[in-house]
């Protein structure tokens, strides 16, 4: 058996964090999205992998290699253009000779439901069986491809129909095993009205041929990470599994609770206050007075300053968190530099949603408590207060004192204009 994970998007409902890097390679418990996938793979006992990417390929090339650091062979399948999810499989075509798993790369899947298909295939009592869908159950078929089953035969795939018009509340969760007839259907599959090349459409083209498709049902746990506020609920996932392993220093009068990851070389100086579960990745030096709240997770070479509070956030590489500044509910980029007195707010006024703003929608994040979104190398003046749910954009410099209430675009320098009033005190002594 071998596996293929589709990672060739960007992510554009992720931005900014995806400016620099494909969504597959945000960073969640302390991992890429990506690597949750590998490892489950290589769990179950697959271990030639391929990889379809794309967009910023080179960033994921870079990390994995050739996979033997993680215990897998891995290639990679460049798919030339977006042009859908028969497309892209079909990219991986001269890497398969034998029934593969697809997964897309930002649904992290368990290693039971990786497990539970191949046992649903291995026990089909037909030859005609030549591809196994994996099923959810939805209360709103309108966003899915929801399927028409007998028994555990699938008979029909109807794309995001009506709720009055769906024949039952069975999605298709994106997660197959395919024999490798699927290729011959992919190069008979047209483009469908979205310009696209919808495995959906292969998989009709199947049973026109009169093979047989089985449904998995799940009931494992997996995760659709597609938004910013959703990558950082998967990291509390995560964490909330962790287990102690410290590799670095802690100093005399720290005090925590709950596990705690801590990489190599990294040091918490004295006075700290943490609670776990926090991930505090490789040659990291945090406090010393610094409180670490649940669900922190800070990455590689990150510095955090004296009398900072961070909560339920992540931290990519190389930020810098100054001394004095709060950061709740947020997710920051790689390289920022955040000045002392800086602080990231997570909570409205009148304590409803915090919104936040995609693709140029207002969108609810179903959040009381969210904060904000920066991209990479944002770097910002002390005293800087942001806004619940503003995102600021790459490589831009915030001017100290400046409150941000609304989205940044890449590259931008903000200010304040002030006038100071100057006035000369009497002196008694003259």
């Amino acid at each position: 058996m071998k596996a293929v994970i589709l990672t060739a998007g960007e992510g554009t409902r992720m931005r900014p964090l995806t400016t620099t890097r494909p969504k597959t390679m945000l960073i969640t418990g302390g991992k890429p999205l990506i690597q949750y996938n590998i490892e489950s793979l290589r769990d179950a006992g697959i271990k030639d992998i391929t990889l379809v990417v794309g967009y910023k390929r080179e960033v994921i090339e870079e990390y994995f290699g050739d996979g033997s650091e993680f215990g897998v062979n891995i290639n990679y399948a460049i798919q030339d253009g977006q042009l859908g999810t028969a497309h892209a499989i079909g990219s991986a075509e001269e890497y398969i000779d034998e029934s593969f798993i697809v997964l897309n790369g930002d649904i992290i899947v368990s290693y039971d439901l990786i497990r539970n298909l191949i046992e649903k295939y291995a026990t089909r009592t037909s030859n005609d069986v030549k591809s196994v869908l994996t099923l959810i159950e939805v209360d709103d078929p309108s966003s899915y491809g929801i399927v028409s089953t007998m028994n555990d035969k699938i008979v029909e795939i109807v794309e995001k129909p009506s709720v009055e018009d769906a024949p039952s509340n069975l999605a298709n969760a994106g997660i197959y095993l395919f024999s490798t007839e699927i290729f011959e259907a992919i190069h008979e599959t047209e483009l469908s009205e979205r310009g696209e090349y919808e495995i959906t459409d292969s998989l009709e083209i199947e049973l026109g041929k009169g093979y047989e498709i089985l449904g998995l049902i799940s009931r494992e746990p997996w995760m659709d990470v597609g938004r910013p506020w959703e990558l950082l609920k998967s990291n509390a996932d995560f964490l909330e599994k962790m287990e102690d392993d410290i590799q670095g220093e802690i100093e005399e009068n720290v005090t925590i609770h709950g596990p705690v990851h801590l990489g190599k070389n990294s040091i918490i100086r004295s006075g700290c206050y943490i609670q776990g579960p926090v991930f505090i990745g490789d040659n990291c030096d945090v406090g010393p007075n610094t409180y670490l709240r649940p669900n922190a997770c800070l990455c590689n070479n990150v510095s955090v300053g004296n009398a900072v509070e961070i909560k339920n956030s992540i931290i990519m590489d190389g930020t810098n968190v100054s001394h004095l500044s709060y950061v709740g509910d947020s997710v920051i980029g790689v390289d920022c530099n955040l000045g002392a007195g800086t602080n990231l707010a997570n909570l409205r006024f009148d304590d409803g949603h915090v919104k936040v703003t995609v693709k140029g929608e207002r969108v609810d994040s179903g959040l009381r408590k969210l904060g904000a979104i920066f991209g990479d190398n944002v770097k910002t003046g002390i005293n800087t207060s942001v806004n619940p749910g503003v995102k600021i954009g790459n490589g831009s410099f915030i001017n100290a004192g400046c409150v941000i209430y609304q989205d940044i675009d890449s590259f931008s320098l903000v200010t304040t204009e002030t006038n100071l009033i100057i006035k000369k005190l009497e002196n008694d002594e003259e």
